[in-house]
């Protein structure tokens, strides 16, 4: 894949929408009544920076990424759980290398994409825009984010509600930047993005957090 089509694939598939502490921790039990609404979470300000969106940071740094099926990973293992009722869903606009699952029907939806990434950077400093995407959102509510390590890597996690074409809607989302094992030691950006419907997240609630606690990321 060549650099500019590399990019386009970070920027078509990367940061899809909206995230747990530490591996060994369990994720925080989100109050979902207080993201029905779409007052901001938080005040801006004057002096407040635009979020600059991840894929745009990566491509200013000069880091390209392609797409690739977790099933194919030899130096490192990602995968989801699938709940009881939900199942294999595929969409024509989706990449192939897509992890997606639905449960019956358009939502709720967990969507795994994982890209090889190729080039010089600071996972710490790339990771510090993990969340940004998320700010842009239509009337986006944030519920809960944090930039802890998952598994011992760099991570960044969010969730909150905001609207897309009049629906709102509830979201999770954790960005990872792992490295696979020796002697490659290659990076990689695996997104985890589980979304539903923001009036039945909590409905939905023992289906995501299963999926969130059995989200795993660790080198081979």
């Amino acid at each position: 894949m060549t650099g500019a089509c590399a990019r386009r694939a970070i920027k078509l598939c990367a940061i899809v929408a909206l995230t747990i502490p530490v591996v060994a921790c369990s994720p925080k039990a989100p109050d979902y009544q207080s993201i029905l609404g779409t007052t901001a979470a938080t005040t801006t300000t004057t002096t407040a920076v635009k979020p600059v969106p991840l894929s745009q940071y990566l491509e200013s740094i000069g880091v390209t990424g392609q797409q690739v099926a977790p099933s194919t990973l030899t130096d490192l293992s990602v995968s989801i759980p699938t709940p009881a009722g939900w199942s294999q869903f595929t969409n024509p606009n989706i990449r192939p290398e897509t992890v997606l699952i639905a449960k019956g029907g358009k939502y709720p939806t967990a969507r795994l994409v994982v890209f090889k990434l190729r080039g010089d950077f600071d996972p710490a400093q790339v990771i510090k825009h993990g969340n940004d995407d998320a700010q842009l959102f239509e009337n986006f509510k944030q519920l809960d984010a944090s930039t802890a390590p998952f598994n011992g890597f760099p991570s960044a996690m969010i969730q909150g509600s905001y609207d897309l074409d009049s629906t709102r809607l509830h979201s999770w989302n954790r960005i990872v930047i792992p490295t696979g094992s020796p002697p490659a030691n290659q990076r990689y950006l695996v997104q985890l993005t589980i979304t539903s419907l923001a009036d039945q997240a909590a409905a939905q609630s023992t289906d995501i957090e299963a999926i969130i606690r059995g989200f795993v990321v660790a080198a081979k």
